[in-house]
């Protein structure tokens, strides 16, 4: 799985792991996960997101500083995950 359907996948997710308020399709590819301009998602999101990813995409973030750069969009997601593979 790779390109638009992994990034619909990745959207999926989030939405079921995080229970969020949004729709899959409402989420934009370079929308920024973290902060007031994007999704709003707070540290625990973050902890519960990078648990999701391993879980369902065996995506492992090593640290902080990498996890910081990942976990900016779904498109930063997927590119890691299609680097991954």
């Amino acid at each position: 799985m790779q390109g638009e359907e992994l990034r619909q996948k990745i959207k999926e997710v989030m939405v079921e792991e995080l229970m969020l308020d949004y729709a899959p399709e409402e989420i934009g590819n370079k929308t920024a996960i973290f902060g007031g301009h994007g999704l709003g998602l707070d540290s625990v999101d973050a902890l519960q997101l990078v648990v999701a990813l391993e879980k369902h995409f065996g995506l492992k973030v090593g640290n902080s500083d990498a996890a910081k750069a990942i976990l900016e969009s779904v498109e930063s997601i997927a590119q890691e995950i299609e680097k991954s593979r």
